[in-house]
Protein backbone atom coordinates (compact mmCIF):
# COMPACT_ATOMS: atom_id res chain seq x y z
CA UNK A 1 0.00 0.00 0.00
CA UNK A 2 0.91 3.56 -1.04
CA UNK A 3 1.74 5.57 1.97
CA UNK A 4 -0.81 9.16 1.95
CA UNK A 5 0.85 12.36 -0.17
CA UNK A 6 1.86 15.06 2.11
CA UNK A 7 -0.57 17.86 1.42
CA UNK A 8 2.56 20.21 0.04
CA UNK A 9 3.48 17.36 -2.67
CA UNK A 10 -0.21 17.37 -3.78
CA UNK A 11 -0.15 21.03 -3.69
CA UNK A 12 3.02 20.89 -5.76
CA UNK A 13 1.65 18.51 -8.10
CA UNK A 14 -1.55 20.79 -8.92
CA UNK A 15 0.29 23.29 -9.30
CA UNK A 16 2.32 21.75 -12.27
CA UNK A 17 -0.90 20.72 -13.25
CA UNK A 18 -2.40 23.70 -14.20
CA UNK A 19 0.60 25.24 -14.68
CA UNK A 20 0.79 22.56 -18.15
CA UNK A 21 -2.89 23.30 -18.68
CA UNK A 22 -2.46 27.00 -19.29
CA UNK A 23 0.90 26.36 -21.49
CA UNK A 24 -1.59 23.69 -23.47
CA UNK A 25 -4.23 26.73 -23.63
CA UNK A 26 -1.55 28.81 -25.04
CA UNK A 27 0.16 26.70 -27.71
CA UNK A 28 -3.52 25.66 -28.78
CA UNK A 29 -4.18 29.76 -28.95
CA UNK A 30 -1.62 30.32 -31.57
CA UNK A 31 -2.30 26.86 -33.64
CA UNK A 32 -5.66 26.08 -33.52
CA UNK A 33 -4.93 22.96 -35.57
CA UNK A 34 -2.53 21.76 -33.19
CA UNK A 35 -3.28 18.26 -32.47
CA UNK A 36 0.04 16.87 -31.12
CA UNK A 37 -0.77 17.84 -27.93
CA UNK A 38 -1.50 15.50 -24.64
CA UNK A 39 -4.59 16.82 -22.92
CA UNK A 40 -2.94 16.97 -19.37
CA UNK A 41 -4.39 13.51 -18.81
CA UNK A 42 -1.13 11.82 -18.20
CA UNK A 43 -0.37 14.19 -14.99
CA UNK A 44 -3.95 13.84 -13.60
CA UNK A 45 -4.27 10.17 -13.65
CA UNK A 46 -0.57 10.22 -12.41
CA UNK A 47 -1.60 12.54 -9.36
CA UNK A 48 -4.98 10.30 -8.72
CA UNK A 49 -3.19 6.74 -8.53
CA UNK A 50 -0.73 8.45 -6.29
CA UNK A 51 -3.43 9.74 -4.18
CA UNK A 52 -5.77 7.40 -4.17
CA UNK A 53 -6.00 4.43 -1.35
CA UNK A 54 -5.88 0.85 -2.62
CA UNK A 55 -8.98 -0.74 -0.94
CA UNK A 56 -8.99 -4.10 -0.39
CA UNK A 57 -12.90 -5.41 0.13
CA UNK A 58 -13.68 -8.61 0.85
CA UNK A 59 -16.08 -11.24 -1.61
CA UNK A 60 -18.68 -11.67 1.06
CA UNK A 61 -18.99 -7.44 1.83
CA UNK A 62 -22.91 -6.37 0.84
CA UNK A 63 -23.30 -3.24 -1.48
CA UNK A 64 -23.77 -0.81 1.28
CA UNK A 65 -20.44 -1.99 3.34
CA UNK A 66 -18.67 -1.69 -0.18
CA UNK A 67 -19.88 1.87 -0.01
CA UNK A 68 -18.96 2.36 3.53
CA UNK A 69 -15.82 1.02 3.47
CA UNK A 70 -15.09 2.86 -0.28
CA UNK A 71 -16.37 6.32 1.38
CA UNK A 72 -13.93 6.32 3.85
CA UNK A 73 -11.00 5.36 2.55
CA UNK A 74 -11.09 7.74 -0.91
CA UNK A 75 -12.95 10.19 1.45
CA UNK A 76 -9.55 11.98 2.68
CA UNK A 77 -7.93 11.56 -0.55
CA UNK A 78 -10.52 13.23 -2.58
CA UNK A 79 -10.37 15.80 0.54
CA UNK A 80 -6.79 16.75 -0.08
CA UNK A 81 -6.93 17.02 -4.01
CA UNK A 82 -9.79 19.27 -3.36
CA UNK A 83 -7.92 21.53 -0.71
CA UNK A 84 -5.33 21.85 -2.88
CA UNK A 85 -6.95 22.36 -6.19
CA UNK A 86 -9.24 25.23 -3.99
CA UNK A 87 -6.20 26.73 -3.05
CA UNK A 88 -4.51 27.30 -6.18
CA UNK A 89 -7.86 28.52 -7.41
CA UNK A 90 -8.17 30.89 -4.36
CA UNK A 91 -5.29 32.66 -5.11
CA UNK A 92 -5.82 32.90 -8.75
CA UNK A 93 -9.16 34.84 -7.96
CA UNK A 94 -7.69 37.18 -5.41
CA UNK A 95 -5.50 38.67 -8.05
CA UNK A 96 -7.60 38.08 -10.64
CA UNK A 97 -10.31 40.14 -8.55
CA UNK A 98 -7.82 42.67 -7.44
CA UNK A 99 -7.88 44.02 -10.57
CA UNK A 100 -3.75 43.84 -10.79
CA UNK A 101 -3.08 43.39 -14.76
CA UNK A 102 0.88 43.01 -13.83
CA UNK A 103 0.53 39.72 -12.29
CA UNK A 104 0.13 36.70 -14.66
CA UNK A 105 -1.70 33.39 -14.05
CA UNK A 106 1.81 31.88 -13.98
CA UNK A 107 3.29 34.33 -11.89
CA UNK A 108 0.25 33.52 -8.89
CA UNK A 109 0.95 29.88 -9.48
CA UNK A 110 5.30 30.47 -9.01
CA UNK A 111 4.64 32.15 -6.11
CA UNK A 112 2.60 29.23 -4.60
CA UNK A 113 5.22 26.97 -5.18
CA UNK A 114 7.68 28.74 -4.35
CA UNK A 115 5.53 29.22 -0.69
CA UNK A 116 4.80 25.47 -0.52
CA UNK A 117 8.15 24.54 -1.26
CA UNK A 118 9.98 27.19 1.36
CA UNK A 119 7.14 25.86 4.28
CA UNK A 120 4.21 27.17 3.60
CA UNK A 121 2.94 30.63 4.18
CA UNK A 122 2.88 32.73 7.48
CA UNK A 123 0.77 31.57 10.29
CA UNK A 124 -3.01 31.28 9.41
CA UNK A 125 -2.58 33.13 6.01
CA UNK A 126 -3.96 30.00 4.24
CA UNK A 127 -4.90 26.90 6.45
CA UNK A 128 -5.02 24.56 3.01
CA UNK A 129 -1.23 24.38 3.68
Amino acid sequence: MLAPMEQREVVKRVIGILTEAREMQRLLEADLEREDLDAGAGAVTALLNETMPHIAIPDDFSVEEVVTVVGREVGGAVEQLVSAFTLAFTMLAQVHDSGQTDVSSADVLQDLALRVEGGGPDEDENPLL
